[in-house]
């Protein structure tokens, strides 16, 4: 069928809640490039929204698959369990920057259900019901995790009122006037106006906002995060969804700053593509809840960890976390060059590759409106390219960290381009 074909079907049958209003349709795929059903080939600059940074159909990840495939296909993890679900929690224990020295994992299917688990978790360890997250978070489209998001547009604007005992502190952000000390003591305000430390099960933090907008929280801050939930026994809990399988050029953001968390949560590029989401914690806080508390039908499908099994591999084989790295220079050396030749390309920033630049007006505020257009002037040249940040202009690079020199240099031109026709 043609994209013109699939299209009205689309209109006719996909909720609009539920519908992308790309008006191409993946036909196929090979690491940073897609084409359509039209034929036309696309870079991804996209990766699924962080889910492959190994790239499309990775030839390893394909052949894992492939072969579970032929062994179990599903049981329910919560019937019987299968080999690569136990190996894929001894392996998330070992790599995972969790307080230990025993640590446990449990699987589910997506970041929004890995959060939900990590505060279930959370409260029965602890006793407490409260949370605590940061303005611009993003944790997931669940009514709980939605409560958690720091966001109202587009997610919570239609849906009512949200979960109780949630609460919200200013991320640390300069760009936004919020100093680090500003945002500890918007913390401590809130033990005395809204929810005390003892009643506080959860602090969640995203170590580098992903939908809001790759902001970067510093090692100190996060040191400091940690002492004061160790001062009043509050739990730390790192949201890796996004920022986790070697974006940064870590496995895990959290490890730049030293810091080990009680619980993270991890999904996207844990299994490049197959629905996997992870929770890992010490096995104290893991074990707090009762037999058959935590999981689901799908959880932990063999697929899926067979999938994850081999990223795994992969990562240390093909030295990812290195290339990681040197893509996070190249990308921070191109947006000097041009926030010099652009007057509104500003704030360039990146942790290993996850990167990202905004756009501003002449006034120096944000300008969404010039950063739609270059995501949709890009789009016209062939690149998926994603804008994301609580004002909707910073534009985000989550190319697979797979992709050749010569496609990642094509779709930087294009963007490149797309700033050069509308400057």
């Amino acid at each position: 069928m043609t994209n013109h074909e699939l299209n009205e079907l689309k209109n006719r049958y996909v909720a609009n809640g539920a519908a992308t209003p790309n008006t191409a349709f993946a036909e196929r795929a090979e690491n940073a490039e897609l084409w359509d059903a039209d034929g036309n080939r696309w870079i991804d600059f996209a990766g699924g929204i962080g889910v492959l940074n190994l790239g499309h159909r990775h030839p390893k990840i394909v052949a894992a698959v492939e072969a579970q495939l032929h062994k179990v296909m599903h049981t329910s993890a919560a019937v019987i369990s299968y080999a690569p679900y136990v190996q894929l929690c001894q392996k998330l224990c070992e790599l995972t920057p969790v307080r230990g020295p025993e640590r446990k994992a449990m699987l589910v299917n997506t970041g929004a259900e890995a959060l939900e688990n990590a505060v279930k978790i959370a409260r029965a360890a602890t006793g407490r019901t409260g949370i605590i997250t940061f303005d611009g978070a993003f944790h997931g489209r669940t009514m709980m995790t939605l409560a958690m998001t720091g966001k109202v547009l587009p997610y919570k604007n239609d849906f009512g009122p949200m979960p109780g005992d949630v609460f919200r502190a200013p991320f640390p952000n300069p760009l936004h006037g919020i100093s680090e000390e500003a945002s500890l003591n918007a913390i401590r305000t809130l033990f005395k106006t809204d929810i005390a430390p003892h009643r506080t099960a959860a602090i969640v933090i995203e170590p580098v906002q992903g939908e809001g907008g790759f902001y970067i929280a510093s090692p100190d801050y996060l040191k400091a995060l940690r002492a004061l939930c160790d001062e009043h026994g509050i739990l730390l809990i790192a949201d890796e969804v996004q920022s986790g399988f070697a974006r940064t050029g870590k496995l895990f953001a959290l490890e730049h700053s030293g810091v080990e968390a009680d619980i993270l949560t991890t999904a996207k590029s844990l299994a490049n593509g197959m629905p996997l989401s992870a929770v890992v914690g010490s096995a104290k806080v893991m074990d707090a809840s009762g037999p058959n508390s935590l999981g689901g039908t799908y959880s932990g499908n063999p697929l899926s960890c067979a999938a994850a099994l081999a990223v795994i591999e992969v990562i240390e084989e093909e030295n990812i976390l290195e290339r990681s790295e040197q893509m996070g220079r190249l990308l921070a050396e191109r947006f000097g060059v041009w926030e010099e030749r652009f007057p509104a390309v500003a704030h360039g920033r990146q942790l290993g590759a996850m990167a990202a630049f905004e756009l501003l007006d002449s006034n120096g505020k944000p300008d969404t409106a010039m950063t739609q257009q270059v995501c949709a002037k890009a789009r016209e040249k062939g690149l998926i390219l994603l804008s994301c940040g609580f004002y909707g202009n910073s534009i985000r690079i989550l190319v697979p960290l797979t992709v050749s020199s010569e496609v990642l240099e094509e779709g930087l031109s294009i963007i490149e381009q797309s700033l050069e026709a509308l400057s």
